[in-house]
């Protein structure tokens, strides 16, 4: 039976942590630019903001605890009296960690966008300060996994062995824990996105503006994360990167 105070969390933290996002256009690994090689979605692609903050996870646990972590490390638990108040992603998360905590079969995490605080170098493009969070992903994890080691376990998950909620299953569990999506900008078909980077950075300036501002104008979001409605396929596309490369090609020219 699973106890968090019996628990490896060297191992747990590894299982829950997000892996990076690949990009739309694969990355030049010899000056950071894109190249014109797009990712290929088949089927119907999802658009949905993405939130220029930080990563957060709250992690439910099979024994009714729980553990609230940034994107690298663990912060706090169920039960402590301090926490790592790092980016103020505990302060955040907290009240869902408790209000979603309860006895499950599994390791469920809850991914998250902690933004608008003004520990966060972003924070003017939301509001005054006051922070806020979305929910962008949702893994189920089974506790037998903690039996593996550390490398079998990262192994695991570079691979993209952890397994995620599909589109209906995120939407359901946004609803039950009471928290709200990042925003959903679009549904299309894949073949429909421009395969060059010119006309992809056209198409995204549509989406510029963040929907998530707390209060006042709302500034520019990060850029856009597509995704296949399982999930199956995923990447980003960061309006710097697109900015990046295209006056790159102009100064060339």
């Amino acid at each position: 039976m699973f106890s968090l105070r019996t628990a490896d969390l060297r191992r747990l933290n590894s299982l829950t942590k997000y892996p990076s996002i690949p990009t739309h256009h694969t990355l030049d690994p010899k000056n950071g630019g894109l190249v014109e090689e797009p990712a290929v979605f088949p089927g119907t692609v999802l658009g949905t903001e993405k939130v220029d903050g930080t990563n957060g996870r709250v992690i439910l646990l099979p024994d009714g605890t729980w553990l609230i972590g940034s994107r690298e490390d663990l912060l706090t638990a169920s039960g402590d009296v301090v926490h790592n108040p790092a980016l103020g992603i505990v302060d955040a998360l907290r009240s869902v960690a408790r209000e979603a905590a309860g006895e499950r079969d599994a390791i469920t995490v809850l991914y998250l966008e902690v933004y608008g605080g003004k520990q966060l170098p972003a924070w003017r493009k939301y509001g005054s300060g006051e922070p806020a969070l979305r929910l962008f992903d949702m893994a189920t994890i089974g506790p037998d996994l903690l039996e593996w080691d550390l490398a079998k376990i990262s192994a695991w998950r570079q691979d993209g062995g952890q397994p995620y909620a599909a589109e209906p299953a995120l939407r359901e569990a946004a609803r039950a824990f009471g928290v709200e999506l990042t925003p959903r900008l679009f549904e299309i078909d894949g073949g429909a996105l421009p395969a060059d980077i010119a006309g992809m950075r056209a198409f995204m300036e549509a989406y510029r503006v963040t929907r998530v501002a707390t209060s006042g104008e709302p500034g520019a979001n990060e850029g856009i994360v597509l995704r296949t409605p399982d999930r199956a396929v995923i990447t980003k596309a960061r309006f710097q990167d697109y900015d990046r490369t295209l006056k790159r090609r102009a100064a060339r020219k």
